[in-house]
């Protein structure tokens, strides 16, 4: 789960971490208001949504009175905020953050993340911070340090130590920059988080380290421990169709091919995508629909897909395990037919009560194709898309 720039904030303040002073604000009078509360110099008014990049879009804006407050709030507000991860779509801007104006005079970066290569929890820093640091690290990647955390021992003084000389920072900010570290990884385990990137990390003029911007990304599946954190969901930021699946349960993602997926198993439906690709075509969707999923859930997961008007073929890819074959063909076929489909549907079973499973699919009335393995369901869906066309 992803969460605004200014809850981000407000959740790293709660551990004791530097961040500037700010508030968000719905209307330009609310923008007003915050921005007089601040009595500051100058302010900075930031778009809140959920993508990096605002910048470069016009979505963060350095103003020097009241005045250009109320004018930047009332052009942002409303707008649509195009940036290299939105998409061309862009989305819109229903919230916005006036914050205080901050004395620059280095920009660095700092990240907290879980290292999937060493199972451990990782900090990467960089000298480079600021709105290039994807490009930075591609194409100098010495310039990134990578550094992880035992965790039968935790955040200890020396990493905090090792980030600040890698960050070129001198005694005094040595010493708050391990302080941020260890508050830093605190935050990380305590909130159950898969993120937390602070780009940048500055140093001001006053020789003080603060977070002036904050993405935190948290693990869905410990969000039952965190309902103050739940509580932060903003839905209008998310797909709808992304919504609406993991209200069914289903773990679903929107991707820009043309073959649909309906798959038991993240792995197994990696596994599909990549033969998918293989054979010259490309998924519209990752979609897992569990160990446990009945006619309902999959019915309900055809009318996922389905959303999607890219879809020009569906592949439904079920190892029965836990989930047996005649109860997912009993799904499928149902679903077929309460959702009049129209595209072509390439099902392959294995497993338990696979024979079962088949014979109800061939008796279904239905133009369903069945495959014996997944390289023979993969090339029998491409053909289906390819003859289409």
């Amino acid at each position: 789960m992803n969460i605004h720039e200014y809850q981000a904030k407000q959740v790293l303040k709660g551990f004791g971490i530097p961040v500037p002073r700010g508030g968000v604000a719905f209307t330009p009078d609310e923008a007003v208001k915050v921005g007089n509360a601040l009595r500051t110099r100058s302010w900075v008014i930031k778009a809140q949504i959920h993508a990096g990049g605002r910048g470069k879009g016009g979505g963060v804006k350095v103003v020097k009175s009241i005045g250009e407050v109320s004018v930047q709030a009332e052009h942002m507000l409303g707008m649509t905020l195009v940036t290299p991860q939105t998409g061309p779509e862009g989305k819109v801007v229903h919230r916005i953050y006036v914050e205080q104006g901050c004395d620059i005079e280095r920009e660095l970066y700092l990240a907290c993340l879980v290292d999937r290569a060493s199972s451990r929890v990782a900090f990467i820093a960089s000298t480079e911070g600021g709105m290039d640091i994807e490009e930075v690290a591609a194409r100098t990647p010495e310039k990134v340090m990578t550094l992880t955390v035992d965790p039968a021992v935790g955040v200890q003084p020396h990493h905090g130590r090792r980030i600040a000389f890698a960050l070129g920072l001198d005694l005094d900010l040595a010493r708050q920059c391990q302080d941020v570290v260890e508050r830093i990884y605190h935050a990380f385990v305590e909130t159950d988080a898969s993120l937390i990137e602070i780009n940048p990390l500055v140093v001001t003029k006053q020789d003080n380290l603060i977070c002036l911007d904050a993405k935190l990304n948290f693990d869905d599946n410990a969000l039952f421990r965190h309902p103050e954190i739940a509580g932060l969901r903003d839905a209008m930021e998310e797909d709808p169709v992304e919504l609406e699946a993991s209200k069914r349960d289903l773990n679903y993602v929107k991707l820009d091919g043309e073959i649909g997926c309906l798959v038991n198993g993240a792995g197994l439906a990696m596994a599909t995508m990549d033969i998918i690709k293989l054979y010259g075509s490309s998924p519209a969707n990752f979609l897992d629909v569990g160990g446990g999923a009945d006619k309902e859930k999959v019915t309900e997961a055809f009318k996922i897909i389905l959303r999607d008007p890219n879809v020009r073929a569906i592949l439904v890819n079920i190892f029965g395990g836990i989930m047996r074959c005649d109860i997912i063909a009993e799904g499928v076929v149902a679903a077929a037919k309460e959702v009049k489909l129209s595209v072509p549907l390439v099902v392959r079973l294995e497993g338990t009560n696979v024979e079962q499973g088949q014979k109800i699919l061939a008796d279904s009335g239905l133009p369903i194709l069945s495959a014996h393995d997944l390289a023979d369901a993969a090339q029998k869906v491409v053909a289906a898309v390819k003859g289409a066309k």
